[in-house]
């Protein structure tokens, strides 16, 4: 089944792999004890592009992916389990390898953002909208190599009603 957050654009693109046309891979790293977010373009060279506006940092604006080799398996579609994917990024600078040690000793998620760009339409936002968000499960890092899985949120562990039904909150609960 094919993708609907994808423009029509980049189906085509995948669809002829026009000779013109490269197809960007791009990843945003995010955690709350991050200065900045890491974001990385599968390129020999640094990616200018513009962001979503509906982007939790930098909404709309024209932000530099810097060059990294890096993998991405994209989940699997099986109804036994939730989706994972693993990530792998190569030859680590000691910049991203700071940042995700300073990211062990706080609770909070990293969150990783997947985009992709057509090279003829940089400016206009990514390709597949809205981009796919992952949350980090498992990190393994060695000076040469990251390699994460990372999962959707588990909407089956969710309370529903999400609410905390308190006095504070709903007086008329007091009897």
């Amino acid at each position: 089944m094919p993708d609907p957050t994808l423009s029509d654009a980049i189906r085509e693109a995948y669809a002829t792999a026009p000779t013109g046309e490269v197809i960007y891979h791009t990843l945003e790293l995010w955690h709350d004890s991050f200065s900045d977010p890491l974001r990385l373009v599968l390129d020999n060279a640094d990616l200018s592009a513009r962001i979503e506006a509906a982007a939790a940092r930098d909404g709309g604006d024209m932000v530099t992916f810097t060059a990294y080799a890096f993998d991405v398996v994209p989940p699997d579609q099986s109804a036994q389990a939730l989706p994972q994917c693993t990530i792998e990024i190569d030859n680590t600078s000691r910049d991203i390898l700071v940042q995700l040690d300073a990211a062990i000793y706080d609770t909070g998620p990293v969150t990783i953002i997947y985009r992709q760009y057509l090279s003829g339409d940089l400016s206009s936002g990514p390709e597949n909208d809205p981009p796919m968000e992952l949350v980090v499960t498992k990190v393994t890092a060695t000076p040469l190599r990251i390699r994460t899985t990372a999962g959707f949120d588990n909407l089956l562990d969710r309370r529903f009603p999400a609410l905390d039904y308190s006095l504070e909150v709903f007086p008329g609960l007091l009897p």
